[in-house]
């Protein structure tokens, strides 16, 4: 059975990729031209996010070097221990809404510290597969494209945020205990 997995996994991709130029020349679309022009397109949008990514990659920065995630964390480790929550993973959790790359950092640094089969390292890799970095894609990629009111999609994504975080905890808590 495994051998037929890595069979499947091995030739997937090339077949679908082989099918889809099988298929656009069979449509009569030129499909080199076609994957030129998209190439094209990758790199106007590459360096029409680079600045953002830079402000983003800074903001990052200076709430973290600043103490700002600190402070935060003093005022509502109270809150998050009264629900049995470990304060720990809350900065992982603040800090991926803001950057994917320091919100893993975060998560390598938990499971190194604690393991990976101890209750924080779970909830970490379950917070850090469940939530988005919804303020760096507001802001890169709706910046990108010259979205200016983003409000309502802010709302939803930072309260989907909020949700996953709280979810992965009854999760990780109903499934492994503590």
């Amino acid at each position: 059975m495994m051998a037929l997995v890595q069979w499947i996994s091995l030739w997937l991709i090339p077949t679908v990729i082989g099918f889809i130029l099988l298929y656009g020349t069979w449509k009569r679309v030129p499909t080199y031209e076609s994957f030129v022009e998209g190439g094209k397109e990758g790199i106007q949008i590459a360096f029409s996010i680079i600045p953002y990514l830079v402000g983003m990659l800074v903001s990052v920065s200076i709430f973290r070097a600043s103490g700002a995630l600190d402070y935060l964390m003093r005022g509502i480790k109270p809150l998050v221990e009264a629900i049995g929550m470990p304060p720990e993973v809350v900065p992982l959790a603040i800090v991926r809404t803001i950057s994917g790359t320091a919100a893993l950092g975060m998560t390598t640094d938990l499971i190194a510290t604690y393991g990976p089969d101890s209750f924080i390292g779970r909830l970490a890799s379950t917070i850090q597969g469940s939530t988005e970095t919804t303020l760096y894609v507001l802001t890169v990629y709706f910046g990108a494209v010259g979205i200016k009111k983003m409000g309502d999609a802010l709302k939803v994504g930072v309260l989907a945020d909020i949700l996953s975080f709280i979810i992965s905890f009854f999760i990780v808590l109903f499934v492994f205990g503590k």
